[in-house]
C-alpha cells in the first residue's frame, strides 16, 4: 500500500520515532506516526496524550480488548510463581490446562501443538502435513498471508517485497484466490466456486505428491475477503477426494472474531490441522498448532521448540479463553457485526470510491477504489484522516481498509468509529 504522509506527531512521538530510526530494523511496515503509550478496552493513548479509539485491535490480538483484568491478573499471579519451565523437556500443569481449554472451545480435535506466534504455528503445521502424509508439495493461494519464516513464507504470496530475493522456497503451487469482486470469470456465486475449484484440482492432478492445502477461511492480509461457502464446501471435497490435508490458517480469524471460534465453522467445514495464534493469547505471544490424534502422530524429537507452553502465555490464553466465553464475545462480534456491515453497506451508496464491503462477524473489509480500480492513495488518505480524528484503523491488500476492533466492543462505539470514518471518506470522495 502506498505510503501517504499524515500530519506531524507531537514531540514526543517525534522524538521516540527518530531514536526508533536509528536502532529498528527498516523492514517493519509502519502505517503512520503513532507512538503507544497504554490501552484500556477499546481505547489507546499515545505518548502525546491522543486518545483514539482502536478499530485494529492491534492488529486482530487484543479480542478481549486492551488490559483486560482478569487477564492482567493472571499474568501477576504466575510471575510470582514462575516465569519459563521448558515445556518440551519437563511436565508442567498450566500448559496442559491451557491444551484442555483451547480443545474445549476447538470441539472435535484431540492434539496441540504450542508455539509462540503465528507463524510458528503455521510451521508446525506445514511440518506435520508433511509427516504424517509423507508427501511433499502444499498448494496455497494468491492472495495469501502465512507468515515470514522460509516454510510459511513458501505458502506467503500477499505483496511482492514479502518474497523478493529470498527463494528458493519450498516445494509450494500457489492458485487464486476466490475473490468474486476481482473474479475473472461470469456466472452465478456456485459458478464461479466451481472454476475457482477447478484451479485446485488442476494444481493437484500436477503435482501427484501434495501433502495439504494451506487456506485463510476469510483472506486476511490480502484484502479481508470472503469466500463462497460452495468453494469452501468443495475445498473440502477435493482434499478427501486426494487424500490431501486441509490446513486451516485461522491466526487472525479465529477466537470467535467471524462470531465462531473457528471461522471454518460459518461454512459448516472441518480442517484437519489449524494453526491459531493472535487474540488466543490476549495480548502475550502465544500460537496452536492442533489437530486430531490420528494425524498428531510424530515422534519425539520430530517437533519442539524452547518457549512453547511458556507460563506466563499460558496463564493470560486460559484466561483471554474463559472471558471469551463469559462474556459472550462470539455473539457480541456476530451481533455488532452484522450492524456495522449494514452501515458501511448504506455508506457504500453515498460513497463512489467504496468499490466493495465484505466480511463475517468484526473480521470487515472495504476496498478503496477509482472506477475499479484500485486506490491505494485515496486509502491510506482515509487511514491518516482517521486517524487525526481519533480512529486507528489498518490497511489489508492493495487498497483496502480493515475493520477488526476488540470483540468487546458496543453500539455505540461501532456508531461512533463508523461515523469517523464516514467523515474521513467523505473528504477524500
Amino acid at each position: 500500500m502506498t505510503k501517504f504522509i499524515c500530519r506531524r506527531p507531537g514531540p514526543k512521538s517525534v522524538a521516540i520515532i527518530r531514536r526508533d530510526g536509528k536502532v529498528s530494523s527498516p523492514s517493519l511496515t509502519r502505517e503512520y506516526s503513532f507512538v503507544y503509550k497504554k490501552a484500556k478496552g477499546m481505547e489507546i493513548w499515545d505518548v502525546d496524550g491522543k486518545k483514539y479509539l482502536d478499530f485494529s485491535a492491534s492488529v486482530a490480538v487484543m479480542g478481549v480488548g486492551h488490559t483486560d483484568s482478569a487477564v492482567a491478573s493472571a499474568i501477576a499471579r504466575q510471575a510470582k510463581l514462575g516465569l519459563h519451565c521448558g515445556f518440551s523437556d519437563f511436565y508442567a500443569e498450566l500448559p496442559v490446562r491451557f491444551c484442555e481449554t483451547l480443545l474445549g472451545h476447538a470441539r472435535g480435535f484431540g492434539k496441540v501443538f504450542l508455539s509462540n506466534s503465528g507463524t510458528e504455528s503455521v510451521e508446525a503445521a506445514y511440518k506435520l502435513a508433511r509427516w504424517h502424509s509423507n508427501r511433499k508439495w502444499t498448494i496455497a493461494f494468491k492472495p495469501s498471508f502465512h507468515g515470514r519464516t522460509m516454510g510459511s513464507l513458501s505458502l506467503t504470496d500477499s505483496r511482492p517485497v514479502q518474497r523478493d530475493r529470498f527463494g528458493p522456497f519450498m516445494p509450494a503451487m500457489h492458485v487464486p484466490y476466490p475473490y468474486l469482486y476481482r473474479s475473472p470469470y461470469a456466472g452465478s456465486e456456485n459458478d464461479q466456486a466451481m472454476r475457482y475449484l477447478e484451479n485446485v484440482e488442476n494444481a493437484m492432478k500436477r503435482h501427484g505428491g501434495v501433502a495439504s492445502i494451506f487456506f485463510e477461511p476469510v483472506c486476511g492480509e490480502g484484502g479481508y475477503i470472503v469466500p463462497p461457502k460452495a468453494f469452501v464446501k468443495g475445498l473440502r471435497r477435493l482434499c478427501n477426494q486426494y487424500g490431501v490435508l486441509l490446513c486451516a490458517d485461522e491466526v487472525q480469524s479465529g477466537c470467535y472474531r467471524t462470531g465462531k471460534f473457528m471461522a471454518m465453522e460459518n461454512f459448516g467445514v472441518k480442517a484437519d490441522i489449524v494453526s491459531m495464534s493472535k487474540a488466543i493469547g490476549g495480548g502475550m505471544p502465544l500460537g496452536a498448532t492442533i489437530s486430531s490424534n490420528k494425524i498428531m502422530d510424530w515422534p519425539p524429537g520430530a517437533h519442539a521448540n524452547t518457549f512453547g507452553g511458556n507460563l506466563i502465555a499460558c496463564a493470560a490464553g486460559i484466561a483471554t479463553l474463559e472471558q471469551l466465553k463469559k462474556k459472550k464475545l462470539g455473539a457480541n462480534a456476530a451481533k455488532i457485526g452484522k450492524m456495522m456491515l449494514k452501515r458501511l453497506h448504506e455508506m457504500k451508496q453515498t460513497h463512489d470510491i467504496i468499490g466493495d464491503v465484505r466480511g463475517i462477524g468484526l473480521m470487515i473489509g472495504i476496498e478503496i477504489v477509482n472506477g475499479k480500480v484500485n486506490d491505494e492513495v485515496k486509502s491510506s488518505q482515509i487511514l491518516c484522516k482517521a486517524a487525526e480524528k481519533g480512529l486507528l484503523l489498518l490497511p489489508a491488500g492493495k487498497s483496502s481498509i480493515r475493520i477488526c476492533p476488540p470483540l468487546i466492543i458496543n453500539k455505540q462505539q461501532a456508531e461512533h468509529g463508523l461515523d469517523i470514518l464516514d467523515e474521513a471518506i467523505g473528504e477524500c470522495d
